[in-house]
């Protein structure tokens, strides 16, 4: 595990390391713990288990598909608010001083010490562990599919959103399109492509950081929060999800295959 602050305080954890599966999950957005080196940033206990602080239900999601997948599931274990794991250091967005309707006090004004102080102690340990992973299974000949889990909420900024599953790509969209055909033919549930966020948003640093450099097949997943609000619909959720992930690679593959012979 890597530490935070060298207090012990794990910002990274890594589950099912020696999967034999070809998916790497990662949930970035996994928890919404204040570890005490970092206070509450002046948020109530309402505004830290709001969605602003984390991904609701993308943890037990992703526990779920990394079970069904056999996959190694490495996930953040702080909140967003402190770093936002999938936002590179010199993004605004990486330390918000607002999140949609809700100030953050604590992340209001920040200096450059401070903003220093978070990416050592949170974002380059997560992302020196995810790429630690990446790493490993390259040098043992087993390149990895990355999958990003996310959760959005299903009302923002007052108007509802009616997506309930969204695939988004970045440089590679060959993966996020093959899961697109699979999720409109077998879930039921209404599957867009670069909704509710896309590229254009910044929301795929985790992809561009860690798959694109070794061209690794990768898609972001974002399923909307009130469809994996308790324990069984999250796995309900990751039952319905885990086959689209394995054709949508499938297919993927057998086009390449066919695309070699022709």
């Amino acid at each position: 595990m890597t530490q935070a602050e060298g207090k012990g305080e794990s910002v990274a954890a890594v589950e099912n390391r020696d999967g034999a599966g070809e998916f790497l999950l990662v949930c970035e957005h996994a928890s919404n713990r204040f570890p005490a080196a970092f206070g509450a940033l002046g948020l109530s206990a309402a505004e830290r288990r709001a969605h602003i602080a984390w991904d609701p239900g993308a943890l037990g999601l992703a526990r779920g598909l990394a079970r069904r997948l056999d996959a190694c599931l490495v996930h953040a274990t702080v909140s967003r608010l402190i770093y936002d794991l999938n936002r590179p250091p010199h993004a605004p967005g990486a330390t918000p001083a607002k999140s949609e309707i809700y100030d953050i006090p604590g992340n209001a004004n920040l200096g450059e010490d401070e903003r220093l102080r978070r990416v050592t102690a949170v974002y380059l340990p997560f992302h020196d562990r995810l790429h630690a992973e990446i790493a490993r299974r390259l040098a043992l000949g087993r390149p990895p599919v990355l999958v990003t889990i996310h959760s959005f909420t299903p009302v923002y900024f007052g108007k509802p959103r009616a997506v309930e599953f969204g695939i988004i790509h970045d440089a590679d969209p060959a993966l996020a399109l093959n899961v697109l055909d699979e999720a409109r033919a077998g879930t039921g549930l209404r599957s867009e492509l670069n909704q509710p966020y896309s590229a254009a948003d910044s929301v795929t640093h985790t992809l561009r950081l860690h798959a694109t450099p070794y061209g690794l097949d990768n898609v972001m997943l974002e399923v909307r929060n009130d469809l994996i609000a308790h324990p069984q619909a999250e796995e309900e959720m990751a039952h319905r999800l885990a086959p689209v992930l394995r054709s949508a690679l499938s297919e993927l593959q057998r086009g390449r295959h066919r695309g070699r012979q022709d």
